[in-house]
Formats: structure tokens, sequence, C-alpha cells
């Protein structure tokens, strides 16, 4: 058993008092990030722990892969037993914004907190979050060198973690073989968007249930933005150019916005408008849609025999692109302590056991090895039994994940960093807008011109910033 990190001495106990009643607010995320905020209610302050526990709340998403780790709580128990957690599971967009306005306004209420590649950096340049580096180097067998290098570096700042990934993706366009051999239909090895397009219309089979896509249509900067990102990408568009003028409405984002809305109007699953990743998951996981175009970790869900009846019937090509030799993203869901945790020794207790090695072990051996969390260790895929039951899918992941940047996605250079976002404080407020306008758009409700338009005047009102900066 790996020994425990006891960490620095305890921060004495501080005066608290705000809104949320629990903590100072230490900080602000944006000016046009907090608007997107104060439309949450935070929930009250933790219950106080028994005397003799350090008790820890933790929110995290409720993708599969972090239901089970609610499911192996009690290994954790039985390690530290003078740990008690308490989980807070919501869907990814209510996760995002929970987490974002606790965090940002230093309200209190995690411990431990899941947040990604496009937070981490900024978060820890703010002083929002733990330098974890200190905690990694003096616990024995942690072994941060065995993350994947592209996740690592994006989880870091001046060479120390800041978070540590639980799971890490690029993505991928997943088929069910079945599906394509019965309709004659044959994948190329290296699909563009107009192919996928073609495709989809001769596997369309809505009398049996069967879209011949499933692509995200709900609102968010995480849910629609982050596929419809990368085809804007190899289309040629995207969110600014070198010198922060928004090209929302140029013509090759016109372009990519409207191949992807089209596609998944004509051809994608019903009700495409509120569908997001974990409805797709669904969907293709029970033979309902013929090809996927997401997140390179939904092969722990869509493989697992237990629970999906396409398990080993499906094959995985490349992002697909158009005017760029590659068009995925990269991203990581990563565990992270806020600054305001008063149980800083307790939280990385937690937040070491769900990001080490052992425990992708015991995922494997508890739930089957198809559920591990992808992408974030290399020794993952040395493990034998891994190995064995991800042929199909290992090396397009790591190749995925590896193909992943600007120079390869894109057609022209950004000021930015970010393949499906922008890193930024506001993209998160203009993500959102943005994700906003394109559903609609899918849901009918206006025209990807009207939505491309007023996507435009709200990312013109952040360039303004980042433009006088550049003067």
């Amino acid at each position: 058993m790996r020994r425990r990190f006891t960490g620095p001495p305890r921060e004495p106990d501080r005066p608290r008092s705000s809104a949320f009643g629990c903590t100072r607010p230490r900080g602000w995320w944006s000016a046009a990030g907090v608007a997107v905020l104060t439309g949450f209610t935070l929930t009250g302050c933790t219950a106080a722990a028994d005397d003799a526990k350090d008790q820890i709340v933790v929110a995290i998403v409720s993708n599969p892969q972090m239901q089970d780790a609610m499911k192996m709580q009690d290994d954790f128990t039985r390690a530290h037993p003078d740990v008690d957690v308490k989980f807070v599971s919501l869907p990814e967009n209510e996760a995002r914004a929970k987490i974002t306005a606790s965090v940002a306004t230093g309200g209190g209420e995690f411990d431990v907190v899941m947040i990604s590649n496009y937070e981490t950096p900024i978060w820890a340049e703010n002083g929002w979050i733990e330098d974890l580096q200190p905690y990694i180097e003096r616990t024995d067998g942690y072994d941060d060198q065995d993350f994947i290098g592209s996740i690592r570096a994006s989880l870091s700042k001046d060479g120390d973690m800041y978070s540590v990934p639980f799971y890490g993706e690029s993505s991928f366009l997943v088929y069910n073989k079945e599906l394509f051999e019965k309709a004659g239909v044959r994948m190329p090895e290296h699909p563009t968007w107009p192919q996928v397009a073609e495709m989809a219309e001769k596997l369309d089979d809505p009398d049996h249930g069967v879209s011949g896509i499933c692509l995200r249509g709900l609102a968010g900067w995480g849910e629609v933005m982050a596929p419809l990102s990368t085809v804007m990408n190899t289309y040629g568009g995207g969110w600014f150019d070198g010198r922060w003028n928004p090209t929302l409405t140029a013509p090759e984002t016109r372009a990519a916005v409207t191949e992807y809305v089209d596609l998944v109007r004509d051809h994608g699953q019903p009700g495409a408008a509120t569908s997001g990743y974990g409805d797709c998951i669904t969907r293709y996981s029970q033979g309902n849609s013929a090809m996927w175009y997401d997140a390179t970790a939904m092969v722990s869900a869509i493989e697992d025999p237990a629970s999906s009846p396409v398990a080993g019937k499906s094959g995985y090509a490349p992002a697909p692109v158009m005017n760029t030799d590659a068009a995925g993203w990269l991203y990581s869901w990563s565990l992270a302590i806020p600054t305001t945790s008063e149980h800083k020794d307790a939280a990385w207790d937690f937040v070491s056991w769900m990001t080490d090695k052992e425990y992708i072990r015991n995922v494997g051996e508890r739930f089957g090895w198809e559920r591990v969390p992808p992408g974030s260790r290399y020794s993952t895929y040395q493990i034998p039994e891994y190995r064995r039951i991800s042929k199909a899918y290992a090396q397009p992941t790591l190749h995925a994940m590896d193909g992943a940047s600007q120079k390869t996605s894109m057609t022209h250079p950004v000021p930015y960093e970010g393949l499906q976002f922008v890193s930024i404080p506001e993209f998160q407020d203009l993500g959102t807008r943005v994700g906003q306008q394109v559903s609609s758009a899918i849901a009918g409700t206006k025209s990807v011109d009207e939505a491309l338009e007023q996507s435009q005047d709200y990312a013109q009102q952040v360039a303004r910033t980042y433009q006088r900066e550049g003067q």
C-alpha cells in the first residue's frame, strides 16, 4: 500500500463570511465569465464531519467512468478509514457551472473538483487551485511521469501539475461494422466530412430506429461546441484570427457549421438539439446510430459487454477532416484541490487514489477491462489484459492524442491555446452563448446565418479586450 502523504502544515482556521455562508470570496473569474455564473444557486456549507474524520466533498461529472469511481468508494474507505467522502455528481453543463461558481468566488463548498485542461492553467495563474507537485513528489509510487505527455503538459504551469488526469481523450469516428456491412458501405481510411455525410445518408434507417450518425447538439461549450469547433478548424474557420478578429461569420466557419447542422438534422438522432455526450453513448451502444464522432473516452462505455450490445462490433477511424491533416481535440477530465479546502491532505489522499495506476487495475479487475479510464497513463496500455481487449481502439486513441495539435488541425495561426476551446477566461461564457445559438439552429428555430451573426456579436465583445492589449 502506498504511504499516505501527510503534507504541509495545515493553515490556521480563518473567519468565514460570505453570501454562501462558507468562505470569503477570493477573486473573480472575469467580468464576462461571472455573468454566466450568477444564474446558479450554490449549496450551503457541508455538514460538520465526525470529530474523528476528515469529511471531504468531491464534485465530479456524472460520466460513466466517474460513476464507477463512486461505486469503488469502499476501496478508498478501507485504505483511509479516517476520511469521509461525499460526492456531488452532476451532468457536464451543470457541473461546470457549479464548480466554476464555487471556485471562482471562493465558495469553499468543495475539497476536490473535477475540471479540465481548459480551467487548470487559468485557475492556477489565479491562485484558485493548489500546486500538486509537492504532494506528488512526496507520495511514494505515484509516478507522474507515467502520465501521457501531452496531457501532463496541458495540466501544468511552470512544470508543476495543478490538476492530475482521471482520463484523457482526443476524438475519433466510431462506426458499427455490422450496419456498414449490411448497407454495403465502406469506411475510408481517412474520412472527410462530405464522405461522412454521404455514408450517413446511406445508413440512415429511421423506420428501424437507426440514425446515420449521432452528433452532439446540446447547448454548451463542452457539449455541441467541442466537436463542432474541430469541424470549424478543419474547414479553415474557427473562433478568432491571429489578430483577435472574430471569424464566426467567415465563409469557412459558415460552411463548417452548415455541414454539421444539416448532417445532424437530416441524418442524426431524434431530438438532436437536446442530445449530448451521454445521450450519444446510449444511442450508439444500443445500436441506434451507425456512426458517432466524439471523444475517444467513449470506448469505456460502448465496448463494455455488460451494457453495450455493440461491444466488439465497432471500427474506429480518425476524426473527419476537410482542409487539414487532422481534426481532433485534446482534453482531460482531471482532479484539482481548491485553495479554500480545509482538508487538503485528505483531499490529496482521495485524488491520488483515484488517479493512480493501482486504481486503473482495480477498475479492470472489478468491472471489466473495457471500463478502465483511458488516455491518462502510458502504463494502462501495457497491462496485458487491457492490451488484449483494446486492440481495436488503443492505437487509434494514442494516435489521436499524439496528433492533436494546432499545427495539424488548423489552417492558420491563432493567438490562443486550445483546439475545441479557446484558452481565455471569457470562453466559458462565450462558448455557452454560441452553443445556444447553434443548438437553436439544430432545433430549427433559427437559421445558421442568424445563429452565426448573433455569435459574431458575442465574440466581438470578448475580442475588444484582447485587441486593445495587442495595440
